[in-house]
């Protein structure tokens, strides 16, 4: 039996929360989510649990612009397209030191460095077929129902226009109807890297005709690789991408920063804050992106978890000219960090882990005898956690850089430089 739903209540949005939604008191005084709103808005909203759905505005912010997007609002990729850029950055800077207050710590938070729109080189793409036939898209907010797209305004143009390419494919996919395909495509220097996941399995997974197929629409639309669950299905040459001036062969699934611009500038802050350094350790190195930009001045010992990245470290080494020397391996830095007895004579450490940070990894920096850490994240939490464990060691955090790199959303990155 379903609730009757709320009345509509008048709101007032108080602030803005850490995942992008206006949050406000109802009646009752209970906080209630508002998505699509700004501080100081008033609404007229139906609330549901605790989010309210907005009916009607009575005041809108003057922070407050047309979207770009003949998407935004249906589809749940963006959040914060109405939002003029000046507050929105500086919100994202807050949001970096709300965290750190969290763990009793300060510092310069620099300016939030901003990506353009438009130079998002990965993008996932649901397909789904539709009464109008399969369709590409993305999940709808708060659902998993999908939006088709047209178009998309932080993708690279270069992936927009490939949209009807991605349904041919998407078309091969839905042979069970427990299939939910999603199409994870990269550009990189040598064309389209397109990865395939969410087709059912224990059904026998997808045909040998259906496999043919997208092998045949993948050749003549020249990709570089098309691949299901880290099988190559088809590979006319290696996806390559460039770390700095070296050339890298991304293996299947591998991570790979979404925004190039916002890549080259963590990597540019990193540089400017180890002038000197002639010996270093890069930790949670991926496929090297950080690892061969260190390489032009500094022998680097860099470790990761995921082989099929550290092995394409690997491969490239040898391949740019007037290099240091790289000692990789492959270890997962969760369960066996590199010790503080591993990093002796190392001068500076760069840790960049995925969200759930590198408590594991922390302490033994702390040991080591680096006097200056570079620490580059996507989670403010879990940075503020393990700079908290720096902190109390000695280091003295000297300054955060925020990063913007999925414009538009609650995401922000961020690069802090610690020294002792």
């Amino acid at each position: 039996m379903n609730r009757p739903a709320e009345p509509p209540v008048s709101l007032t949005i108080e602030r803005m929360g850490a995942q992008g939604d206006g949050l406000a008191r109802g009646p009752s005084g209970k906080l209630l989510f508002v998505p699509l709103t700004l501080a100081g808005e008033q609404v007229t909203a139906i609330p549901e649990g605790d989010r309210a759905m907005v009916t009607d505005w009575q005041a809108k912010s003057p922070d407050r612009i047309d979207p770009v997007c003949p998407h935004y609002t249906a589809c749940g990729g963006c959040s914060l397209q109405h939002w003029r850029a000046e507050p929105y950055l500086d919100w994202k800077a807050q949001l970096v030191r709300e965290a750190l207050v969290r763990e009793g710590l300060e510092t310069e938070i620099r300016p939030t460095f901003a990506s353009r729109p438009g130079t998002r080189r990965r993008i996932g793409l649901h397909v789904r077929a539709t009464k109008a036939g399969v369709e590409v898209g993305f999940k709808a907010r708060r659902s998993w129902s999908l939006v088709p797209i047209e178009t998309c305004s932080v993708a690279d143009p270069r992936l927009v226009e490939r949209l009807d390419l991605f349904r041919r494919l998407g078309a091969c996919l839905l042979e069970h109807p427990k299939s939910a395909p999603i199409l994870h495509v990269t550009l990189t220097e040598t064309g389209l890297d397109v990865e395939i996941s969410g087709v059912e399995r224990k059904s026998g997974g997808l045909s040998a005709d259906a496999r043919m197929r997208l092998a045949e629409i993948a050749a003549e639309a020249d990709l570089a690789r098309i691949s299901l669950a880290g099988e190559i299905l088809y590979q006319a040459r290696s996806a390559m991408v460039r770390f700095g001036r070296t050339p890298v062969a991304l293996p299947t699934g591998a991570f790979l920063q979404a925004c190039p611009e916002a890549e080259a500038y963590m990597a540019e802050t990193m540089m400017q804050a180890l002038t000197g350094v002639s010996r270093a350790a890069d930790l949670f190195c991926g496929a090297g992106t950080f690892t061969f930009r260190l390489a032009e001045q500094a022998t680097v010992l860099a470790a990761d978890s995921a082989e099929g990245a550290v092995s394409a470290l690997k491969s490239a080494i040898g391949l740019t000219p007037g290099l240091k020397t790289i000692r990789a391996e492959a270890r997962d830095l969760f369960r066996r960090p590199v010790i503080a007895e591993e990093m002796k004579g190392i001068e500076a450490i760069v840790f960049d882990p995925p969200r759930a940070g590198a408590e594991a990894q922390t302490p033994e920096i702390a040991r080591s005898g680096a006097s200056v850490v570079v620490g580059i994240s996507c989670n403010p939490a879990t940075f503020a956690r393990d700079a908290r464990t720096l902190t109390d060691a000695g280091f003295r955090l000297e300054a955060i850089t925020p990063v913007d790199q999925f414009v538009w959303s609650a995401h922000v990155e961020m690069v802090g430089v610690f020294r002792r």
